[in-house]
């Protein structure tokens, strides 16, 4: 239906001051903003001594009380339902009393980077779009490749986190292998019971739910064994399979183990085999002394997986992929059309998009740039390091109380503990055990189950994780044991 120009104005002339409320005026925005301003200074001032969780009956259903669509409302209600439905129920990531799962607890600079990052919009995923925002990402994908021990050649994606990460390596691995869907049957993928089920969701999300799946034997300390990885990979040579992907892990979620990465390069070099490190929690304690030596065997991978928002502590959506030859991570995910051909490509500087399988992307390199660039590289080194001697210290002191019984010495900043009573089920002694820490809420620690053993976990990541945290673990493990008789 055709409109008159006098209809077309009418109508532009009648909505024009209703959308124009989606640009508030300078004295509003200031007003906004020191609100906002002073309730994350609130948070960040309560942290010290706020809870590592909180137990909650209601789980935030508070925002029900303001239906999607029924505002207006004023910023002093959303705030004050912002606090008592998200920000205080359940874990709280950014508190040092949080060793329950593997966060890095979110720096501050990143928030003023997220800021800078979503009032100016700019889009990082073509170079063309915004040169500065992709050469920054490019520099620190080559920082990244630098410090793990990646050649020149290599190349990378900044990505929302390690799920992403790994599913763009699995994807590159296939098309660098050249697995077609007729050969998925007898292409065979090698890991351990250990690796993070995220890697299973890639697999399935790449088209090789069919593939062979070989679960490798570990050994007492969780770690592949290369001896059963030769002798399985010669088994399925044998019978006309294609080995092809082989997954490693430096720092596993559940122990915290880190592969034989440099006994395990070797044999997949001579296998022809694609060797994909997941190191989203550990491959950046190569920035420490105290990390062991067959981490650096990550610098022969193909692909690895890095996640800031872990161990360089940076807030959520922050992974990372490096690939030793970025050609092949471009000719796996580049793609043209038509109404991007005014996107001149830079030959130094790569296009985001061209190495992921995003194409609308945030600029995530901004949150990462700008702490590195203000407080340079030694206090992360530290504060990784420290992370390891709280666990190693935390392993000694564990065994002073009755009952515990220690999983393996801890690789990096991760480990297991449980109660061994002299009697009753173990198993359900050490849930009640868990349970009531996390009511009490002071620390948060969370379990696993391994080999059909219920474990706790202590995993140091926070930045601001420190002895005095770790020592009040120890002291409501006490109590706790106590409280069950176990004393």
């Amino acid at each position: 239906m055709a409109h008159s120009l006098d209809d077309i104005l009418e109508h532009l002339k009648r909505l024009r001051p209703t959308a124009e409320r989606l640009e508030p005026l300078q004295a509003q925005r200031a007003d906004w903003q020191t609100q906002v301003a002073e309730y994350a200074e609130g948070f960040l001032e309560a942290l010290p001594d706020g809870p590592g969780y909180v137990p909650s009956e209601e789980m935030g259903a508070g925002l029900e009380d303001l239906p999607i669509g029924s505002g207006p409302h004023d910023m002093p209600e959303l705030l004050k339902s912002l606090a008592e439905n998200v920000d205080r129920p359940g874990i709280n990531p950014a508190s040092g009393a949080h060793m329950g799962y593997i966060p890095g607890g979110g720096l501050y600079p990143s928030s003023l980077a997220d800021y800078m990052v979503a009032v100016t919009n700019r889009y990082a995923g073509v170079f063309f779009a915004n040169p500065g925002a992709a050469r920054m990402e490019h520099m620190l994908v080559k920082w990244m490749a630098s410090i793990v021990g990646l050649p020149e050649t290599a190349g990378g994606d900044l990505s929302s986190g390690g799920s992403i990460a790994n599913l763009t390596a699995v994807v590159t691995a296939r098309e660098a292998k050249k697995i077609r869907s007729a050969d998925v049957p007898k292409a065979v993928v090698y890991l351990t019971q250990q690796v993070h089920h995220c890697v299973g969701k890639a697999l399935i999300i790449a088209g090789l739910r069919e593939s062979v799946i070989r679960r490798i034997p570990m050994d007492d300390s969780f770690r592949m064994r290369p001896d059963a990885l030769r002798d399985q990979i010669q088994r399925d040579r044998a019978e006309g399979l294609n080995p092809f992907l082989l997954v490693a892990s430096a720092g596993t979620t559940d122990t915290g183990a880190v592969d034989p990465l440099d006994r395990l390069a070797p044999i997949a070099k001579e296998e022809d085999l694609w060797f994909h490190v997941d190191g989203a929690y550990g491959a950046f304690f190569v920035l420490t002394d105290e990390a062991p030596d067959s981490l650096q065997g990550i610098r022969e991978a193909d692909s690895v997986v890095l996640d800031p928002h872990k161990s360089l502590f940076l807030p959520y959506g922050s992974g990372a992929l490096l690939v030793r030859n970025r050609a092949d991570l471009y000719n796996a995910h580049q793609l043209d059309a038509n109404y991007m051909q005014d996107a001149v490509q830079a030959k130094e500087v790569p296009s985001p998009a061209d190495h992921s399988p995003e194409l609308t992307r945030h600029f995530r390199g901004l949150r990462l740039w700008l702490p590195l660039q203000l407080f340079g590289i030694e206090p992360f080194r530290a504060s990784l390091s420290e992370k390891i001697w709280l666990t190693r210290y935390f392993y000694q002191k564990v065994q002073d109380l009755p009952h515990i019984e220690v999983g393996p010495e801890p690789d990096l900043s991760v480990m297991m503990f449980r109660l061994a009573p002299p009697e009753g089920d173990a198993n359900a002694i050490n849930e009640e055990l868990i349970r009531s820490i996390q009511q009490d809420g002071r620390i948060f620690l969370s379990s696993t189950t391994v080999n059909d053993t219920v474990w706790l976990r202590l995993a140091v990541v926070v930045f601001r994780t420190h002895q005095d945290q770790v020592d009040l673990t120890l002291q409501i493990l006490r109590e706790k044991i106590g409280e069950l008789g176990l004393a």
